[in-house]
């Protein structure tokens, strides 16, 4: 029999998503966290379609599961996780893990991402999207945010523009998250590397659609991070 999260564990455990525009694709995501047992911190992040009304129609089904937090404006996913971890910490949970809000990633993969924290073998977990099944465009532009994120931050690993990420509570506090937009993974990167918290890699499944595809890492969003990290370099 495999490893399975305890429902103490589970209870433990806060999921954050941003949201940003999901209004189509949100529910289905949020409620099967919801029906596996975890907290959720959903971050709408400015949204100008009806991604809040939606999730606000989730948390009546799970009101003791699903809490929302809401920016006016659209700030980016890296504000938008900074106002999770700033939230998350009044809950005071174990474990904490950050998903996208979109569909493309598998909630069955959250007990792969945990089960490094809680055996105990790592305070953080980057789940490692398969490169097969990643579009080509998306290949070629995290294979060098994968460069980038060696050269400028020391450390070398599999998928630095992951969506999906795990983290325990005294290793949370230790880091510090500036970025606004996409550099948020790397940073996450460079944070758990600096102040040495030792972190695992896990292969996770994600789905990919249409949609999914028309957001993340392009090579655009690549040369936009590539600007950001020079700046944070020269301060």
């Amino acid at each position: 029999m495999g490893f399975e999260v305890t429902e103490e564990d589970k209870k433990a455990t806060y999921v954050i998503l941003p949201a940003y525009n999901e209004a189509t694709r949100i529910r289905p995501v949020i409620e099967e966290i919801a029906e596996k047992g975890y907290n959720m911190i959903v971050v709408n992040d400015g949204s100008s379609d009806n991604t809040l009304d939606v999730i606000k129609e989730s948390q009546s089904k799970y009101p003791d599961k699903i809490f929302i937090y809401s920016h006016m404006i659209n700030r980016g996913v890296g504000v938008a996780m900074q106002t999770g971890f700033d939230a998350v910490l009044r809950y005071n949970p174990k474990y904490i893990v950050n998903m996208d809000s979109d569909g493309q990633h598998d909630a069955d993969d959250l007990e792969n991402v945990l089960e490094p924290l809680i055996m105990g073998r790592a305070q953080a977990v980057i789940g490692v999207r398969p490169l097969k099944d990643m579009p080509l465009t998306r290949n070629i532009a995290n294979a060098i945010m994968n460069i980038l994120t060696k050269v400028f931050y020391k450390v070398d690993v599999s998928d630095s523009q992951t969506g999906f990420r795990a983290i325990t509570i005294d290793a949370l506090r230790k880091i510090n998250i500036n970025a606004r937009g996409y550099l948020i993974s790397s940073e996450f990167i460079r944070e758990v590397n600096d102040n040495k918290i030792p972190f695992e890699e896990v292969e996770i499944r994600t789905i990919y659609t249409p949609e999914t595809q028309a957001k993340g890492t392009d090579m655009a969003v690549a040369f936009k991070i590539l600007i950001q990290m020079i700046k944070h370099r020269l301060r």
